[in-house]
C-alpha cells in the first residue's frame, strides 16, 4: 500500500502518447445522460498492488451505489515500468478512470493527446469535487491549461501544510519490539548506531526463549529498489531526508546531499546495514525474499526491529500480543528528527481523471464525487492505518461521538474479521479498496462527526490504549499517548509543508543514463551490506562512485539537484499561500 510511482511511471514518454496524439479532444457536444444499466468500468491504475475484479465488502458498495464493477488495470501487477501504458495509450484508450501521475509533463501530454476529459460538463452540483477547486486548478497549471477539470488531485487537505500529514505515527521511524528492549533494560541510545548492540541483545533474548535461532533483528527485502536500494534509504528519514532522484534533500530546505557522496547520509545507512550484518542481526534471506515473505516473518515474530510503523506494528500488535505486553513501538533514539510529510491543500501528484472513451461519463464523475465524500473517504481509504471503514460495519456514532464496533476492533487490532454477507461477505482485508488511492487525508476531520476519518485518532480509540505494551511505552517516554505526541514535545519531528510540487519532463537522455546508473547503485548496495569487512564496504562504495561518474552521472545529479531545490521553493510558497487564505 505504501509503494510509490517510481520514475518508470513517468517513462511513457514518446511511444504511448505520440500515437495516441491523433486522438481527438471530446465534442463540444456532450452527453450528459447515464442509460444506468450496470457497467464494469476499467480502471487504469498506477497506485494499485492488485489486478482484476474489486470484489469483497468495497466492490459491493460500489455495486450497490452506482450500478459498477471496478475491473482496475495494474502496471506494478503486471510487470511494471511503462509497457501497459505505452500500449493502452497508444491503441487510444488507456481507461475508463485513469489514475496516474501528473509530473514529467504526463498530465500535459493525456489533456493534449485526448485520452482523458474536462469534467466540467458532468461536475455540476458535485460538491465534492468543487470543494477542492484550489487542487483542480494547481493541477491545470502542472498540464499547463487555463480552464477545466481534468481531474482531482490525491491527498487533498484542509489541514495546514505545515502540519504533519500522518496521524498518530510518521510515515518513518525506528520501531523496535518494545517488550524485549524493556527485557534488556531500556538502553540508552544516543544514536541509531548504539541500537545495534541493542538489538544484539533483544535478538540473543528472543531465540533464547523460544529456540528459534531463524529469530533476526532486521529482514530486508528488494521490491521497491528504485534510484537506490530503497530500504537503505529509509534510516536517513529519521533525520530529515527525503529522496529526489539521487539527491537527498532535507525537509527544511537546509541540507541537499547526493547519495554517492563520501561520509554522507546514504553512506551512513548503508554502513549501518553492514555493521548488522556483520553483527549476524540481518536476515540471511533479505535478499532473495520479497515483501509478502518478510511481512509474514513480523506476524510471526520473527523480525525486531521495523523502519516504518505499518509494517511492524501492522503485522504484529494484535490486541493479544499487546495485552501480553509485546509489541511494537518508537525507540527514544535521542538524535533522531524524523521526516514527515506535510498536509497537501493543493493534492499530491497523482490524480484521477475520466477516459475519453469511456461510457456514461457522468456516473463516473458521480463516482469519483463520492470518493471525495464522507462516506467515500472512509470507504476507499480503508487500509492499514487508514479510514474507518462502512458506518454500521466497523463503526457507529455512540453520544455523538465515533467508536469502532466489536467487528470494526475485531478487524483493526483483533488480526482480522470475515465480512456478514449481506455486506458481500470474505475476509474484510481482502475487501478493501484495491485502488489504493488516497482522496482526502484521513487526518481531516470529518464535517458530520468532528473528527478524524482515521480511527485510530478517535478519544474512544486512544482509550483503549491501556495495555501492558501502550503503559510501558508511554511511562518510559514522558508520559506520551502516541508517538507523534511524543515526537512533537520533544522536538523529534522535521516537517516538508505539503506542496503539490511534480517534477518537470526529463530528457530522453537523462532518463537513460539514470537507468545505468541505478541499477549499478542498487548492485553496489545491496553488496555493500553484505561486505564482510569494513575495508571491502570501501572499496566497494569507491568503486561505485568511479563506475557511475563514467556514466555521466553528473548530469543526472544536476537535474536532480534542480528539481529538489525547485521542490523546496514550492514549499515554501505553499506555507505562504495557506496563510493568506486563512
Amino acid at each position: 500500500m505504501k509503494k510509490k510511482l517510481g520514475l518508470a511511471l513517468a517513462a511513457a514518454l514518446a511511444i504511448g502518447l505520440v500515437l495516441a496524439g491523433c486522438g481527438k479532444k471530446e465534442s463540444s457536444a456532450v452527453d450528459t445522460k447515464d442509460d444506468g444499466k450496470m457497467m464494469t468500468v476499467t480502471v487504469y491504475d498506477d497506485l494499485a498492488n492488485y489486478q482484476g475484479t474489486q470484489g469483497g465488502w468495497f466492490g459491493k458498495l460500489v455495486k450497490d451505489k452506482f450500478n459498477m464493477k471496478l475491473n482496475i488495470i495494474a502496471p506494478n501487477v503486471a510487470g511494471g515500468g511503462s509497457t501497459l501504458f505505452d500500449t493502452r495509450s497508444a491503441a487510444g484508450n488507456l481507461g475508463d478512470l485513469i489514475i496516474t501521475g501528473s509530473g514529467s509533463g504526463r498530465a500535459k501530454r493525456l489533456i493534449k493527446s485526448g485520452l482523458i476529459v474536462d469534467m466540467t460538463p458532468y461536475a455540476k452540483n458535485m460538491k465534492y469535487i468543487t470543494k477542492y477547486k484550489a487542487a483542480t486548478e494547481e493541477l491545470n497549471k502542472i498540464a499547463d491549461q487555463k480552464s477545466g477539470i481534468w481531474g482531482v488531485p490525491s491527498g487533498v487537505s484542509t489541514a495546514s501544510p505545515t502540519e504533519p500529514s500522518e496521524g498518530n505515527d510518521p510515515t518513518f521511524g525506528p520501531y523496535i519490539r518494545w517488550d524485549l528492549y524493556k527485557q534488556v533494560g531500556y538502553p540508552k541510545l544516543k544514536t541509531l548506531s548504539d541500537l545495534l548492540p541493542v538489538l544484539k541483545e533483544m535478538q540473543d533474548k528472543a531465540r533464547q526463549q523460544t529456540g528459534d535461532k531463524k529469530i533476526y533483528a532486521m529482514s530486508l527485502f528488494k521490491d521497491w529498489d528504485g534510484n537506490m536500494m530503497n530500504n537503505a534509504k529509509q534510516p536517513t528519514t529519521f533525520y530529515g531526508y527525503d529522496e529526489m532522484g539521487f539527491v537527498l534533500a532535507k525537509a527544511d530546505g537546509s541540507d541537499y546531499q547526493s547519495i554517492t557522496q563520501s561520509n554522507g547520509e546514504y553512506e551512513k545507512a548503508l554502513q549501518f546495514f553492514n555493521k548488522a550484518n556483520q553483527m549476524g542481526l540481518v536476515d540471511p534471506e533479505s535478499s532473495t525474499q520479497n515483501y509478502d515473505t518478510m511481512y509474514a516473518k513480523y506476524q510471526q515474530g520473527k523480525v525486531l526491529f521495523s523502519f516504518w510503523p505499518w509494517l511492524g506494528q501492522a503485522a504484529y500488535n494484535t490486541d493479544k500480543n499487546k495485552e501480553a505486553g509485546r509489541g511494537f513501538e518508537i525507540a527514544p533514539v535521542q538524535d533522531m528528527k524524523i521526516f514527515s510529510y506535510g498536509a497537501t491543500p493543493n493534492g499530491g501528484s497523482t490524480f484521477i481523471a475520466v477516459g475519453s472513451k469511456a461510457k456514461n461519463k457522468a456516473r463516473l464523475v458521480k463516482f469519483i464525487n463520492w470518493l471525495y465524500s464522507p462516506e467515500g473517504v472512509y470507504a476507499s481509504s480503508a487500509q492499514t492505518n487508514g479510514s474507518a471503514g462502512i458506518k454500521g460495519l466497523t463503526w457507529k456514532l455512540v453520544k455523538g461521538k465515533p467508536t469502532l464496533t466489536d467487528f470494526g476492533n475485531k478487524v483493526f487490532f483483533g488480526g482480522g474479521a470475515n465480512v456478514p454477507k449481506n455486506y458481500g461477505g470474505g475476509a474484510y482485508k481482502d475487501g478493501v479498496a484495491a485502488l489504493n488511492y488516497p482522496t482526502e487525508s484521513v487526518q481531516d476531520i470529518d464535517p458530520n462527526t468532528g473528527y478524524a476519518y482515521n480511527a485510530n485518532m478517535w478519544p474512544s480509540t486512544l482509550a483503549k490504549n491501556t495495555t501492558p505494551l501502550d503503559k510501558d511505552w508511554s511511562a518510559h517516554m514522558g508520559g506520551a499517548k502516541t508517538t507523534m505526541d511524543y515526537l512533537k514535545k520533544n522536538n523529534k519531528i522535521l516537517v516538508a509543508p505539503g506542496a503539490s510540487y511534480v517534477q518537470p519532463d526529463e530528457e530522453s537522455q537523462v532518463s537513460t543514463l539514470r537507468g545505468q546508473i541505478k541499477t549499478q547503485i542498487v548492485n553496489s548496495s545491496w553488496k555493500m551490506v553484505y561486505a564482510k569487512s569494513d575495508s571491502e564496504f570501501n572499496s566497494l562504495f569507491k568503486q561505485m562512485q568511479t563506475t557511475v561518474n563514467g556514466l555521466d552521472y553528473a548530469k543526472v545529479l544536476k537535474v536532480d539537484m534542480q528539481n529538489a531545490k525547485d521542490q523546496q521553493k514550492a514549499r515554501v510558497a505553499i506555507t505562504k499561500e495557506y496563510k493568506n487564505r486563512e
